[in-house]
């Protein structure tokens, strides 16, 4: 049996907690991006395209700079934060953060192939119905890609857990306040005898991600045993 200590524990609830924070904030914004590039007769979806998936090409220390470039304290962001008395940088919401613009490129794909996968003849027979856009939404398009929207959430939160290279940058590894389990196996690996703990977290890691994964698939065929007839 593993013994863990304080920061360990603190370490294994911030990711959980940094890894639901970000699914469920990027989930609105991951959606409307899918059904703007799937339904939407925008000008220019390819260059909104490839700036949603630029973070999967761009190294993550790279976009964990930029965030801190932006959100510092010379950052135009975080200047108009500080207004506020609102500061992101060097906490766990500079982690969620991270995590957000990371695996957001792996959420909206999911979902965009689910949108994909609709039928447009019951778009087309919904149109011509007179049923207004939001109407179809709801109706026909959120319904039908709702396995899709569980596979994406689930990899956001998967790819969230993992997050090391941005999160390092611009949250820094503070035990107790910023230290998630990678950066917590970063800390093991760079202490003499710490390889048997940093083995320990990579199990605890492994075996949240597999739980996460045999939840996504009990859910999926929940749903697709409901949309029998």
């Amino acid at each position: 049996m593993f013994e863990f200590s304080p920061t360990d524990y603190q370490a294994m609830a911030l990711s959980a907690k940094v890894a639901i924070t970000a699914t469920i904030l990027s989930l609105p914004f991951g959606y409307a991006a899918a059904y703007m590039l799937v339904f939407s007769r925008l000008r220019g979806k390819a260059v909104l395209d490839g700036v949603i998936n630029l973070p999967l090409v761009v190294p993550p220390v790279v976009v964990g700079y930029l965030l801190l470039l932006l959100l510092g304290e010379r950052g135009w962001a975080g200047a108009l934060l500080r207004q506020w008395d609102v500061h992101i940088v060097f906490t766990w919401w500079a982690a969620v953060l991270a995590s957000l613009v990371v695996g957001f490129p792996l959420l909206v794909r999911s979902i965009r192939i689910g949108m994909e996968g609709i039928d447009e003849r019951l778009l087309q027979a919904s149109r011509t119905l007179g049923a207004p856009w939001y109407d179809s939404l709801t109706t026909i398009i959120l319904p039908l890609s709702g396995r899709s929207v569980m596979a994406g959430a689930t990899l956001m939160f998967a790819r969230s857990l993992g997050e090391f290279g941005a999160t390092i940058i611009i949250a820094g590894n503070i035990p107790g306040v910023t230290q998630t389990i990678p950066l917590a196996i970063y800390d093991y690996t760079n202490t003499p005898g710490g390889d048997s703990m940093a083995l320990s977290l990579c199990l605890v890691s492994v075996g949240i991600s597999f739980s996460v994964l045999l939840l996504n698939e009990a859910l999926v065929k929940r749903f697709s045993r409901h949309r029998r007839p």
